[in-house]
């Protein structure tokens, strides 16, 4: 399968390339034209790049890591490019597969081949001294409750929110008060009959007559904020040097102010400006979970309020890039050729483990599905 953007430094050659060469690794789908883009921007300054997608694991990406000397040593290839680990200088973490392992292994096979390949490959990047954006351990830990507690803490305004397995408990919340059901996680699925999504949806009387099967799992519920547009921010960075950028999001259809994403032939959008206490906030909230980059979605009342929706450590820009011809994709390089941090990162510093319980931490293992333009 051809990639969609150019791969430069591409060869049979190991990368070494002194000390004053970087080289930025990846980690991204192989059809993600957002990470192209990156690709092209960084050729673009001379930057070498290394692009993989873990689902090329084992089949087309080998790791040679050895610890000696109180670091780890060694090489990781990708398809024909061979690079020092000692070169990799950032990782940029898109929505990269799931490892694919032979067909013939079993069901136990296959969880100890995805454990296996998710603490080595994914320990030994997290044990080196890189920028990432984002860990994924960090966007493992920014959960939609948190982000909820985060968010007040610095001052921005929060939908009133439920989240609960009971028929009781939602009828109750939604007496007197016009109601939507959200997804506390990727709203994406794969099924037999394809790819469903689940958008955001109002709840009607027929909805709360008829709650039979909320019991099974747990459910968000928002109270509707009355909108009169939403709006992306874009945040890179996380000090006081981070950058944002700000997009408007005008429906044009009745499904479209319930939930942009039904129709994004149906969006206009406009540049407004963010107010101070919200741009504060955010890069406040960044910092709080160690992010370097997140998409934030907002509403924007009629008198003007600006009520938070949710962070995305992974959400998509670059038709927003398009949009309202912000130069996002340059913002992210610029952060990820700075200078890399001369220890490990903090957030790397945690077994994997510790971070995921159940054994599947996003981005090191799998099957889940991927979004095209998640929220």
């Amino acid at each position: 399968m051809a990639r969609t953007g150019p791969a430069p430094r591409t060869g049979t050659t190991t990368d070494r390339q002194g000390d004053d060469a970087v080289t930025v690794l990846i980690l991204a789908g192989e059809r993600d034209p957002t990470a192209d883009r990156m690709v092209r921007e960084l050729a673009r300054r001379g930057t070498a790049v290394l692009r993989c997608d873990t689902a090329w694991f084992p089949d087309s990406v080998d790791l040679d890591a050895r610890f000696r000397g109180g670091c780890w040593e060694g090489r990781l290839r990708v398809r024909d490019r061979v690079v020092d680990l000692a070169a990799l200088h950032a990782v940029w973490y898109r929505s990269p597969g799931a490892f694919a392992f032979p067909a013939g292994l079993d069901a136990t096979e296959r969880h100890w081949a995805m454990t296996e390949a998710r603490l080595g490959l994914g320990g030994v990047l997290s044990a080196l001294p890189l920028r990432w954006v984002n860990h994924p351990a960090r966007q493992a830990d920014a959960t939609k409750p948190l982000q909820l507690t985060v968010a007040a803490r610095y001052g921005l305004a929060v939908a009133d929110t439920l989240i609960t397995n009971t028929a009781a408990a939602v009828r109750e919340f939604a007496s007197g008060q016009q109601t939507v059901a959200k997804a506390l996680g990727a709203p994406s699925v794969v099924e037999t009959a394809g790819r469903m999504t689940a958008f955001t949806h109002r709840l009607d009387a027929a909805d709360l007559a008829d709650l039979r099967g909320v019991e099974i799992t747990l459910h968000q519920f928002q109270h509707w904020v009355p909108k009169a547009y939403e709006a992306r921010v874009i945040v890179v960075g996380n000090d006081d040097g981070a950058r944002l950028f700000t997009a408007g999001i005008h429906a044009g259809t009745a499904e479209t102010h319930v939930d942009w994403r039904t129709s994004y032939s149906d969006l206009a959008y406009s540049r407004p400006a963010l107010p101070d206490h919200v741009a504060s906030g955010l890069v406040r909230f960044c910092g709080a979970f160690g992010l370097a980059y997140t998409a934030f979605d907002f509403v924007i009342t009629s008198d003007g309020e600006w009520v938070f929706l949710e962070g995305n450590a992974g959400g998509q820009f670059g038709w927003i890039e398009d949009a309202i011809g912000a130069p996002i994709t340059a913002a992210l390089a610029d952060l990820l050729t700075q200078p890399a941090p001369e220890t490990i990162p903090a957030a790397a510093a945690l077994p994997f483990e510790q971070r995921c319980p159940n054994g599947h931490h996003r981005g090191w293992a799998g099957p889940r599905p991927r979004e095209r333009t998640s929220r």
